[in-house]
């Protein structure tokens, strides 16, 4: 019994625990930026280009939150969305404007994990899906431009002067606070069962279903040899760490040429994009936003990430593989 209830804290309970103490960390951070009006600070950081994607201010702040904290930014859209200060479409796109800073927030551990295994390759690996990255947020910025009207300076920013003197500082993060206390059961009531589901779904084989209907799919990429199939299925099976393993092995063993792995990983992310949008997404952004929202900000930013990994991938082949 013992056993059962550590593999269950093991495999459920302390990974929903460590996803929620970061969504309350980013959804606290948020209220307090808003709180002491330091958004405005923020904004200044990403200002020219916000304005070229005819974004307001509170992007700008949610795009310089996210080089620290991706759920930062969410839960500073979120609020903003919620208070009527953001429509849908400006939310959609300041969601995809973030893509670059929330992927340089996890660059450093990837290449960590990708050099010591793969060598150079990892650079040209980590490189591609940098590129990706910076390709979505231009790309948002195109949209912004052709969507929406220039934002009025100053828009969806409550208030320009931070407090000043320690009794307006004490009311402002008082302030915050309140506002953090009556979101988080919101968050919690969401998240929890989500994440729940998403574990029962995997643990009963899911998942792997899924993931094997893939596998065995796969004749329609000529450009996969038959030896670098087995990474794509251990990529969509067990996430990037597995993928290294049987990459690093078959690079040592020179059963594949660089290019041929990268050309692997590469795949194997893009094929296991419908997989990680389920596990991972969805469960954080049920937590900020209505369900019926968080589905199609995931759809949106799930589909574009697909389709520019995609295209990096289609060039390094014609560039570097054929």
């Amino acid at each position: 019994m013992t056993d059962s209830l550590y593999q269950y804290w093991q495999a459920l309970g302390w990974p929903l625990c460590r996803l929620l103490l970061g969504m309350a960390f980013g959804l606290l951070a948020a209220n307090v930026l808003e709180a002491l009006r330091w958004t405005s600070r923020l904004a200044r950081l990403s200002a020219p280009l916000a304005r070229a994607a005819h974004l307001r201010e509170v992007a700008g702040a949610s795009f310089a939150l996210a080089f620290v904290s991706p759920a930062g930014a969410n839960g500073l859209l979120s609020e903003c969305h919620r208070r009527g200060e953001l429509d849908r479409r400006e939310l959609m796109l300041a969601n995809l404007f973030n893509s670059l800073p929330a992927y340089l927030v996890h660059t450093p551990t990837i290449f960590l994990l990708t050099w010591p295994v793969l060598g150079f390759p990892a650079v040209i690996y980590v490189g591609l899906t940098l590129a990706a990255a910076a390709l979505r947020t231009a790309f948002t910025v195109f949209l912004g431009r052709c969507l929406l009207p220039p934002a009025p300076a100053g828009a969806a920013i409550s208030g320009t002067d931070a407090p000043t003197g320690g009794a307006a500082l004490i009311e402002a993060l008082r302030k915050a606070w309140r506002r953090f206390t009556r979101r988080l059961p919101r968050l919690v009531l969401f998240t929890v069962p989500v994440y729940i589901l998403m574990y029962l779904l995997q643990r009963h084989g899911f998942f792997a279903a899924a993931e094997a209907w893939l596998g065995r799919h796969l004749d329609w990429l000529p450009m996969i040899k038959p030896q670098a199939l087995g990474i794509i299925l251990l990529h969509l099976a067990a996430e990037l760490g597995a993928a290294l393993g049987a990459a690093g092995s078959a690079l040592q063993a020179g059963g594949l040429a660089p290019q041929d792995v990268v050309m692997a990983l590469m795949v194997g992310n893009i094929l296991s994009t419908p997989m990680r949008a389920i596990r991972h997404q969805l469960p954080s952004y049920a937590g900020f936003y209505r369900p019926e929202l968080a589905l199609r900000l995931i759809l949106a930013n799930q589909g574009l990430r697909a389709l520019s990994m995609a295209l990096m991938a289609a060039l390094y082949y014609v560039f570097a593989v054929r």
